[in-house]
């Protein structure tokens, strides 16, 4: 897209250079907003177009950009054409730049950006997004949180691209916690507490057990055959199991409707508990199957017998292991979805575990396992609450709820809002999301309240904040001035800087599609939402000229629709007042 601007200048060069316009296409890109000095709107990389050259045979790439700019010739879209370094840059008439792009923003609504050309040969895949997946009888940790709105955005991301999105909730609902925890219950539980609080009671009988099993064998003796009856599918064990199960999927849905997400399947490792014996057989049957002096069972991917490299997939018992769990789970969606893709949202200290079972399933003649992908991220560190060490999720958006009305009672330009704890919690989930996703992914981070909360600089709050003020301006003025407007009125260096900076956003889009990170759009709205504060104070609408307050108007309008794309696109529902 970018408008068509750059399927322009491709068509151009293709002529000069002897190579399809398709070829050219990615190596054109929009040049970053300039505080310092008024920029072209596109470059060419000339770099990109030498690739395949080796190092000694490569020409001076200066001269290679001079030589280049003088073959081409401006014309109806590009007003000028100069050099920089090792780039030839290309300025738009600058009235088709303001009619074209927010005429493209209006008519492309939710989707602009994402029917570039960037994406032409991206043909519609199906797509597998497994994230949260908490531990089912535990109150949701807020460890959970990162997985959560990484993988939401994964999946946002990948639906508005056209592709087909399933999302899975793969939830710890098996394994040696829940002998535990039956033996706990039996010992330490009780039916009231457990149907008016039923998290917090079966966190406290947890606790309480792991404690008990610590200094007393026969306790962890019966938490492993309790386990062991679940296995075998006692009814008894099972029907205490699935009231845990139930109970928490209640709690859990009820906090993701605070998060504002769904989920297309709720599955989980009680599904495969079946299936896994079946993976035994056939890795048994493969001759995969390694039994150890210990009598667990280990499959080699060494190749040579290092035990380093072993990957344990049976207990001495018997009873399956989360590797021989998500071996089954990855062959039954296959069966199930035929994904083209499969991506796993967890945290960092998995990537061995993801990499051991892509690396089975590839050896039991699986093809497909090379189309799954584990998506890794670092640890956030120091997020408590006033009241000490937080734990759970449901606190730290009780805190964000709780600090956010506060703000905004202290501010006096805070409008009467008809819902102030909603409008308080989108805004304070917005301060989350925007502080957890401005790195790297796989990076730790320090979490900090005073920062998560700055209404001024790079947070969620002025995101919100711009958004709610770009939307009181259509409201006061829209009814009068947004049918018509003269794109002559928008040539000031503000206007132009904002036109510029949503031509990129079909490239920021394209860049996060690439490596699923979602600090590209978070930087690129940041800087929209800046560059709008600027226009705002010296682009007046009041006691302007009707033709010159519409074009602003429709400016500013353009702005708040990409900035309400792309807030989405994160999880973030912008507020309208705040």
């Amino acid at each position: 897209m970018a408008c068509g601007f750059r399927r322009s200048i491709a068509c151009q060069l293709s002529r000069v250079l002897d190579l399809p316009p398709e070829n050219l296409i990615k190596s054109i890109s929009a040049v970053p907003v300039s505080k310092k000095e008024e920029v072209a709107d596109f470059q060419l990389s000339v770099d990109s177009l030498l690739e395949n050259n080796s190092d000694h045979l490569r020409p001076d790439i200066q001269v290679q950009a001079k030589r280049l700019a003088e073959k081409l010739r401006c014309d109806t879209v590009v007003s000028e054409i100069s050099t920089g370094q090792g780039t030839v840059n290309f300025k738009i008439n600058r009235e088709l730049l303001t009619k074209t792009v927010l005429q493209q923003v209006i008519e492309d609504g939710s989707k602009y950006g994402l029917k570039s050309e960037l994406f032409s040969s991206h043909p519609q895949k199906k797509i597998v997004v497994e994230f949260s997946s908490p531990n089912v009888a535990k109150k949701f940790h807020v460890g959970h949180l990162r997985s959560t709105i990484i993988g939401n955005f994964i999946a946002n991301l990948k639906e508005a691209l056209g592709h087909q999105v399933t999302r899975i909730n793969y939830l710890g609902d098996w394994g040696m916690q829940f002998g535990l925890l039956g033996t706990g219950f039996q010992l330490f539980g009780y039916e009231e507490k457990l149907q008016s609080n039923p998290l917090q009671h079966l966190f406290e009988v947890y606790v309480q057990v792991n404690k008990e099993a610590a200094d007393n064998k026969s306790v962890e003796k019966s938490a492993r055959e309790f386990f062991q009856r679940l296995e075998m599918g006692d009814m008894q064990a099972l029907s205490l199991w699935q009231k845990f199960r139930d109970l928490s999927i209640e709690e859990y849905i009820r906090i993701y409707k605070r998060l504002g997400i769904y989920f297309d399947e709720y599955s989980g490792e009680s599904f495969y508990r079946e299936k896994s014996q079946e993976v035994l057989k056939l890795l048994d049957s493969k001759g995969l199957l390694l039994k150890t002096v210990k009598g667990t069972a280990v499959v080699d991917l060494s190749g040579n017998g290092d035990p380093s490299s072993a990957c344990t997939v049976m207990r001495s018992d018997g009873t399956s292991l989360y590797a021989t769990r998500d071996l089954a789970a990855a062959i039954d969606r296959m069966d199930k979805y035929n994904f083209d893709t499969m991506i796993y949202v967890t945290d960092k200290g998995q990537q061995k575990h993801f990499q051991q079972v892509f690396q089975i399933l590839k050896i039991m003649g699986y093809d497909w396992a090379e189309r799954c992908q584990h998506v890794p991220f670092g640890v956030v560190r120091g997020m408590k609450t006033r009241r000490g060490d937080v734990t759970f999720l449901e606190d730290v958006l009780n805190e964000i709820q709780l600090r956010m009305l506060q703000n905004m009672a202290s501010i006096k330009t805070t409008k009467e809002l008809e819902n102030p704890q909603e409008t308080a919690e989108r805004v304070g989930l917005a301060a989350l999301i925007i502080q957890d996703f401005r790195g790297l992914l796989l990076s730790d981070y320090q979490f900090s309240w005073d920062r998560v909360f700055q209404s001024r600089g790079d947070t969620g709050v002025f995101l919100q904040y711009t958004h709610a003020r770009l939307h009181s301006l259509e409201e006061n003025f829209g009814c009068g001035y947004l049918n018509d407007f003269n794109t002559a009125c928008l040539q000031e260096p503000q206007s132009v800087s904002v036109l510029q900076h949503l031509l990129r956003f079909d490239e920021v889009l394209y860049r996060s599609s690439l490596d699923l990170q979602p600090r590209h759009i978070v930087s690129y709205l940041l800087t929209l939402s800046h560059l709008a504060a600027v226009a705002h104070k010296t682009l007046q609408i009041k006691d302007s000229p009707p033709e010159v307050a519409g074009a602003r108007l429709q400016l500013f309008k353009a702005v708040r629709s990409v900035l309400a794309n792309g807030m989405k696109l994160l999880g973030i529902t912008p507020v309208c007042r705040m």
